[in-house]
């Protein structure tokens, strides 16, 4: 009764939610199975029947190998001794060793026989008289691939009625001069056999085939030498595997699948010989396939094990799943009735705080003008401070430029003095060139009354007196005239010696009225710089108290932020609550 209960809990989807997914994992782990394993499967195939192929391919060559090396030693024979009756005996002897049915013979290489031209063979078979052997195939390929063996196209003996294949070769001496052909008949019934025993699948076919695709073996022995393996059908898998008839067959081993079928073909020593098989791929992968059905199987089992189990633990779970509804949902009404009552406390503590944010923001509007109107005042006081600062230096340089002044009018005062004395001095000068000039008259004067008593003897001395006594008239008068400026000099000089003298005075007055001035202005100075400097201090203070204010405003937007988040927060916290308890009477439902 319990486990009824516990399946009647569960909804048709979920039994077939929990079956499907096993079932595709399955399906889709067959299949993943069955992709991998076909190259896998492909890849045997080849090497299974490349490996077969290339076991037949040493049979056939060893059947045909002891005939090749029969053949020659047969050629060195016939190089050495290459006389009639010795190579007679020889050839006896050696075809007691010989396979049934297959015999030597070798021919000179002449258009007729005569004297020197001979003909011997195995079997003591006597040709008859017109027989000529360089008119038979296995005569011509030898010559004319000198050196090399070959292999005539098989045929059926007349004698035994099997198959048979010719192998000659050209026998040469020592200057490369032809001396004949040696040949040898070899019976190709066991290559039948060989290929009889080759077992490379349930349904595949091997066959030996000429170099143009005519049979060599075949079950059907109508078929040998008469019909080709190469059908329309075989073609166009060869076509579409990219291969033509000369390419599949040039030599090398080649293999292909294509389409259901397997395809390989090797070349039998030097031999215009082939191995061919073929055969349908399912001959390899049948078993595969069994194997693939039996994973299935497994799988399809432990999935629905697995389902089974699965659906039952879903049953407790759903049972369990009811019991936490229920006391979700209980707890669920708690929380949302809790919500409620914090929306509504939040909601009233964000309107208080948004209050006295207003108020500071208020207040540090007010902050931030004083301190503006502060800095104004600040401005003026520095700027009073540098204008007086330019006054006191200019005044500083004004009374400086009057002392030069003053000092320099003494100097000038002084030359003044000093040039009164020098034309005191002059003055001096004067008065004695003055007097040389009188006595220069007197003396003239007197000359000319000595040269008047002396008569015409005098007269020219008379004369040397009249210029010197007007020289010195000349002379008296200018120093009249120099007297006179003079005279006007020193009363020039002297008025400026009083003015000079009265300038220095007032320039005196003013390096005085200058000097309280300065003492005034720097006065004002010390007062400005105090003024300033209480002014900045008043910033920086309200500067700071500002900062302050912003501080508290961004710490009160922060609760406000917080408190109108915890507000939203509590309306989603009351909204999944609600949301909560919907899904827990679903859960319950």
């Amino acid at each position: 009764m319990k486990k009824i209960r516990l399946f009647s809990s569960i909804s048709p989807k979920l039994v077939v939610s929990s079956i499907a997914p096993p079932a595709i994992v399955a399906l889709f782990a067959c299949l993943s199975f069955s992709i991998t394993n076909t190259s896998a499967v492909h890849k045997n195939i080849s090497a299974t029947v490349n490996a077969a192929i290339y076991k037949l391919n040493g049979d056939v060559q060893e059947i045909l190998q002891p005939n090749v090396d029969k053949m020659s030693n047969w050629q060195a024979i016939v190089m050495e001794i290459h006389e009639e009756a010795p190579l007679q005996r020889v050839m006896r002897g050696m075809a007691t060793d010989m396979a049934e049915g297959a015999f030597f013979y070798y021919a000179t290489y002449i258009s007729r026989f005569d004297e020197e031209g001979f003909f011997i063979n195995s079997l003591d078979w006597k040709p008859d008289d017109d027989w000529d052997p360089s008119t038979r195939g296995w005569f011509k390929e030898a010559m004319a691939n000198k050196g090399v063996f070959t292999f005539s196209e098989p045929y059926v003996d007349d004698r035994t009625g099997s198959l048979c294949a010719t192998f000659s070769k050209s026998v040469e001496d020592n200057r490369g001069n032809v001396l004949g052909v040696a040949g040898m008949d070899v019976m190709l019934d066991e290559l039948t056999e060989v290929v009889s025993r080759a077992n490379i699948s349930e349904h595949s076919n091997v066959y030996i085939l000429f170099s143009d695709g005519r049979y060599l073996t075949n079950p059907d022995g109508k078929k040998i030498m008469k019909e080709s393996y190469f059908t329309d059908a075989i073609l166009k898998e060869l076509k579409k595997a990219g291969y033509t008839k000369e390419q599949f067959f040039d030599g090398s081993q080649k293999s292909f699948i294509e389409g259901n079928r397997f395809y390989v073909a090797s070349r039998i020593g030097t031999s215009p010989w082939f191995v061919v098989t073929d055969g349908p791929v399912s001959d390899f992968n049948a078993s595969f396939k069994r194997s693939i059905f039996i994973i299935l199987c497994i799988l399809l089992v432990l999935g629905g094990i697995s389902a089974f189990v699965n659906i039952f633990i879903m049953g407790v779970m759903r049972r369990k799943e009811k019991q936490l509804a229920d006391k979700l949902l209980s707890e669920t009404e708690g929380l949302a009735a809790s919500s409620k009552a914090n929306a509504s406390t939040s909601v009233e503590q964000s309107a208080a705080v948004k209050e006295i944010v207003a108020t500071m923001e208020d207040n540090n509007e007010l902050s931030e003008h004083i301190s503006q109107k502060i800095k104004d005042v600040s401005s003026v006081a520095n700027k009073t401070n540098s204008d007086v600062s330019e006054g006191v230096r200019y005044l500083e340089e004004n009374v400086a430029k009057l002392r030069e002044i003053s000092a320099a009018n003494v100097n000038t005062i002084d030359g003044i003095k000093e040039l009164g004395n020098k034309i005191e001095n002059i003055w001096d000068i004067v008065t004695l060139i003055n007097s040389v000039a009188d006595q220069a008259k007197i003396i003239a004067f007197n000359a000319e009354l000595e040269a008047s008593s002396a008569g015409e003897a005098g007269k020219n001395f008379h004369i040397v007196a009249t210029e010197i006594r007007r020289l010195a008239d000349g002379i008296i008068d200018g120093t009249k005239e120099i007297k006179e400026r003079i005279s006007e000099i020193q009363q020039s000089s002297d008025s400026l010696i009083l003015a000079s003298e009265s300038g220095t005075e007032k320039i005196n007055s003013g390096v005085e009225n200058a000097a309280a001035l300065s003492e005034r202005f720097e006065s004002i100075k010390n007062a400005s710089e105090i003024t300033a400097g209480s002014a900045g201090d008043i910033t920086t203070i309200i500067q700071q108290q500002t900062v302050a204010s912003e501080q508290i405003l961004i710490t009160l937007k922060q609760i406000a932020a917080g408190v109108e988040n915890f507000s939203a927060a509590t309306e989603k916290i009351s909204t999944a609550s609600e949301n909560l308890r919907n899904l827990a009477e679903g859960l319950n439902k």
